[in-house]
């Protein structure tokens, strides 16, 4: 008889002591831990099992999951309990908080699904059939728009299965509002912790973010009270209450608003929000590129942040972009000015009326790579310390100030400070000054072409 190389027991305690590294931040650690297991997971089902679990657990990089699932797959393709566990368990290869990431180009995302799709029509047994139906609709949504009808017909029939289980409703209660099917969102969470029988707070926030999505300002109110906000109805006939300001990584295609034909979320910019409820806020950048949304609109994050960005001794959450709730519209007009320090023309914004602003790109936008926007060390409050006397950007105005009351209230707060000056030749247009207008996209030209 063939006699095993790792015993139940030591299969059990290696799993044991990779957790205890893994908890303690040691991963490296955890990793020459586990070899033994990598080594011998080929023959050792249980040892399969084991590093399939600990992979689920999110501790390990989203590259060294991914690897290791992989070759457990390659060993286990035809083994279909394996298989139902390695679906489950894909979510520690995708970055999950990052909603409106393009599909995973990766491989084993699609072969997964299509055995998981096979083995849920081949089963005959409710118990195997419910757990080859849970994965496939948890892997299908991974896959953002590619597979939307399978993952709803599975989120459909795990319901069908489970109707009187809370997490299959709040599962596809999560499909609904990251599609942007919000209302739907709402029932099925709705749904969810009427059958619980306890208080879970992701349940909660889902039924609040949905609530907001769909307007539905009375639901939404009642979640952020019984979690003990301090909120009332305010702007919009939606929650509103005071928070810190926050982040938003806004998306041109967000993945509610996208197909599986067309299913790339476009320009990316990283933005200030004023944040009014726990799961939405007003815009108070002025984007640089054109994404469809800019200042004064309102929109719709999610619950779950990106990452952290460091300002000094400050932590300010990133979340990212659900949907846009309300186009306020705002009217835009490029300039290109001087100033004797850093923010004094930002500073007009105080005396402008309204909610007009003039916004620095100059100052305030920065270009980062992906692993620097996401390093959570960085400190962004220092990325720019170099003193800026020429400045372009963009000043923004509500559309009931008129174009002309704009540059005069402008001209009157720099009539005392001749070394600041804004030229903005299309704001001047927009007021009916085409005589001025001319001479500012000179000086426009010549400040825009020496930034």
């Amino acid at each position: 008889m063939f006699e095993k190389t790792l015993t139940d027991e030591m299969i059990k305690e290696i799993h044991e002591n990779a957790i205890t590294a893994c908890r303690e931040g040691e991963t490296d650690k955890a990793w020459q831990i586990l070899e033994p297991l990598i080594k011998e997971h080929k023959t050792e089902e249980n040892a399969a099992d084991a590093l399939i679990d600990i992979v689920s657990h999110g501790y390990f990089s989203l590259d060294q999951a991914y690897s290791l699932l992989s070759k457990i797959y390659e060993s286990y393709e035809q083994n279909d309990d394996i298989v139902i566990i390695l679906g489950s368990a894909m979510e520690a290869a995708r970055d999950i908080d990052d909603l409106n990431a393009p599909p995973p180009d990766a491989s084993l995302f699609s072969k997964i699904i299509k055995r998981l799709s096979e083995i849920a029509l081949a089963s005959k047994e409710a118990e195997k059939e419910t757990a080859a139906v849970d994965a496939l609709s948890s892997v299908a949504r991974l896959m953002a728009r590619r597979y939307d009808d399978l993952a709803e017909r599975s989120y459909a029939r795990l319901v069908e299965l489970l109707p009187e289980t809370s997490w299959a409703h709040y599962n596809q209660g999560l499909f609904f509002k990251t599609r942007g099917r919000f209302f739907e969102g709402l029932l099925a969470n709705q749904k969810a912790i009427d059958l619980s029988d306890t208080q879970r707070e992701n349940y909660q926030w889902n039924l609040g973010i949905c609530a907001t999505g769909a307007n539905e300002g009375a639901i939404a109110l009642n979640v952020w009270k019984e979690m003990d906000q301090n909120i009332e109805l305010g702007r919009f006939n939606l929650p509103e209450g005071r928070y810190p300001t926050c982040k938003v990584r806004l998306a041109e295609h967000t993945l509610a608003e996208r197909t599986s034909s067309c299913d790339e979320p476009g320009l990316e910019e990283t933005i200030w929000i004023e944040r009014l409820s726990p799961c939405h806020g007003i815009i108070r950048s002025v984007l640089y590129q054109d994404l469809g949304v800019n200042y004064g609109d309102v929109i719709l994050f999610d619950g779950a942040p990106i990452t952290v960005h460091k300002y000094g001794e400050t932590q300010v959450a990133v979340f990212p972009h659900l949907s846009t709730l309300r186009r306020n519209n705002y009217h835009f007009y490029d300039f290109a000015g001087t100033q004797e320090a850093n923010g004094e023309l930002e500073e007009l914004s105080a005396q402008l009326e309204g909610d007009a602003v003039v916004y620095s790109h100059t100052e305030s936008y920065v270009t980062l790579c992906s692993t620097c926007w996401r390093d959570e060390k960085i400190d962004h409050e220092h990325l720019a310390t170099e003193e800026k006397h020429v400045v372009t950007g963009r000043i923004a105005a509500p559309p009931d100030v008129e174009p002309f009351d704009l540059l005069e209230q402008i001209d009157k707060q720099l009539k005392h400070t001749p070394a600041n000056r804004i030229f903005s030749p299309q704001l001047c247009l927009a007021a009916g000054l085409e005589d001025r207008a001319k001479f500012e996209e000179r000086r426009y030209d010549l400040l825009y072409q020496s930034t």
